[in-house]
């Protein structure tokens, strides 16, 4: 048995690439290790993790020899990283390489949404544009001011993006940064009152739980977009979902979700948001890049070496 397993469901670059490199055993989910024979989990000293399955402090005790968890995406809110320190496990995750791609989504969905991209498509589909001629006029982006909450990696390299579009830029986050002359804003509420739109840039976890309340949503008002590429759980969802439905802001662009994929599906039923499947970081590219980063941790572990991305 090796001393490294990969968790979770990997592409088969991936699995060729921990089989060839670490001569790693492949589990499909964190449930498959309570099945493992004690003699082998008692042998591994690293987990592969991809997934959003909670990594605890019991699943962590299935194996006592645990030095690395070396996660998959930038987000390790699944993973117990307090558990962790206290067994002297190490965290990695694999941050940087997935920031373009994320970025360009979340830029594409807010204006995807504005100027109803998924609709037009539709309205040429059915026939509509021959029946009935042109489709409702929608929104321009230029001009409006966007709040980003969340300045990180991601959200600077969306508020970039979005200045581009001629949007003025707006944000949140823990402290004040240096920008090219974007506005700060101490808290969620003042940000969502000065922008016209909101993109969702957060780390997930406890911290951030419900951060977009309803009081932002109110806040952003009936002309408000609201985008998230960041966890499910950084807004509140019966909030948002409920300022949907009475049109107390005009819509939404979501690529995340609570209880993904099997999402509220309210979400279904209403015409003002565009829905995609977590499809952030889903470039060939960017997910090479992500197990290459994921491996290179495994491999400075092993040999002793300083982590590349440790986050705990």
């Amino acid at each position: 048995m090796s001393e490294v397993l990969a968790i979770g469901e990997y592409q088969p670059w991936d699995e060729t690439a921990f089989a060839e490199e670490f001569g790693a055993a492949l589990l499909q989910d964190l449930a498959a290790l309570t099945s493992m024979p004690e003699s082998e989990r008692n042998r591994v000293r690293v987990v592969a993790h991809k997934g959003h399955a909670r990594f605890d402090g019991a699943t962590m005790d299935l194996l006592p020899q645990l030095g690395l968890i070396a996660n998959f995406g930038v987000g390790y809110d699944a993973i117990d990283v307090a558990a962790a320190q206290e067994r002297n496990i190490a965290v990695t995750n694999t941050p940087d390489v997935l920031t373009d791609d994320v970025a360009d989504l979340a830029a594409v969905m807010l204006v995807a949404q504005a100027r109803q991209l998924v609709q037009g498509s539709d309205w040429v589909r059915s026939g509509n544009w021959g029946a009935q001629g042109p489709m409702p006029l929608n929104r321009t982006v230029r001009g409006r001011k966007v709040g980003i909450v969340g300045l990180g990696r991601i959200g600077h390299a969306i508020a970039q993006r979005l200045a581009a579009f001629g949007m003025e830029i707006h944000y949140h986050s823990r402290s004040e940064k240096e920008t090219p002359g974007w506005r700060y804003h101490a808290d969620p509420v003042a940000l969502a009152e000065a922008a016209d739109d909101l993109v969702v840039a957060l780390v997930g976890g406890p911290e951030t739980e419900g951060y977009v309340s309803a009081e932002v949503l109110k806040a952003l008002g009936s002309d408000g977009l609201i985008v998230n590429i960041s966890r499910g759980s950084t807004i509140d969802e019966d909030a948002l979902l409920g300022a949907l439905e009475k049109g107390t802001i005009r819509g939404a662009a979501l690529d995340v979700f609570r209880n993904e994929p099997g999402i509220d599906p309210r979400f279904l039923a209403l015409d003002n948001v565009l829905l995609q499947p977590h499809q952030g970081s889903a470039t060939i590219e960017t997910r090479q890049a992500m197990g290459r980063l994921q491996r290179e941790n495994v491999a400075a572990f092993l040999a002793g070496e300083a982590l590349k991305t440790r986050v705990a």
